[in-house]
């Protein structure tokens, strides 16, 4: 009977040592303000304000909270200027002011006595609409030529076709270099095409380079030519130029 007794003493001082532990490291799981942190904290004794830091310093993500979405931004494709409407840009910086161009540096016949690119027209029918204001802020650094739709239009110049481009703001367009590669004539809302063009074209003053039109944010009741000068600059890029007013330019008609 005596291990008996020792098995029941054994028995309840093992009982009183749980009952002891289990006040002692117990924390609710329930009830206001009990936090898994606070378990935690109390494991390593630690408070359970720094307990709880890590887990509040971690990303969303990590956390298992929900992560934040940045809202997506949408990206106007449509550019002031039609040499850059193949370019994009995103930068909110003001551009500063582009450099006079010095003329006296480029050849004569790309800049003065041009050939009036729509055939029929004469040099007191044009308008210098150079810098005339546009819708969206945008500064027209061209002159319109207004005729009817499907009148001839001809290269001002001689030179060769660098690029056939279509685009939103003007429509059906060709860009032309001088012979020198010093200058860009752009003629754009063209109807179509000449037949046969083709870009790397050379072509003579005169040549025929497309039709008069309305294509691109031209208005359907006002067929014209939309026609720039551009100085290019030493990268050569077509899209890429400083603007010149065209009108008193031109000294022939076709």
């Amino acid at each position: 009977m005596r291990w008996f007794f020792v098995f029941l003493l054994g028995a309840a001082c093992g009982a009183a040592a749980m009952f002891h532990l289990s006040g002692r490291w117990s924390v609710p799981l329930h009830g206001q303000g009990t936090r898994i942190s606070e378990l935690h904290a109390a494991m390593v004794g630690l408070p359970a304000s720094a307990a709880s830091l890590r887990h509040e310093a971690l990303p969303a993500q990590a956390a298992g909270l929900p992560e934040a979405v940045e809202p997506a931004v949408a990206i106007d494709s449509m550019t002031a200027s039609p040499l850059s409407e193949a370019v994009s840009t995103t930068s909110a910086a003001a551009p500063a002011a582009a450099a006079p161009v010095d003329l006296t540096k480029l050849a004569a016949p790309a800049v003065n006595g041009l050939l009036i690119p729509v055939v029929g027209v004469k040099a007191g029918d044009l308008a210098d609409t150079f810098t005339q204001a546009r819708g969206a802020g945008r500064v027209h650094d061209a002159i319109d030529i207004m005729a009817a739709r499907g009148t001839p239009v001809v290269a001002v110049n001689d030179g060769h076709v660098v690029k056939l481009f279509i685009s939103k703001p003007g429509g059906l367009t060709v860009y032309q270099f001088d012979p020198q590669d010093q200058v860009i004539y752009y003629y754009a809302h063209l109807d179509s095409y000449a037949p046969g063009l083709a870009e790397g074209q050379i072509v003579h003053r005169g040549d025929p380079i497309g039709f008069v039109g309305s294509t691109g944010n031209a208005s359907a009741d006002a067929p014209h030519l939309h026609f720039e000068i551009e100085i290019l600059g030493p990268e050569k890029q077509w899209w890429h130029a400083t603007s010149i007013n065209p009108y008193g330019r031109f000294a022939g008609q076709p």
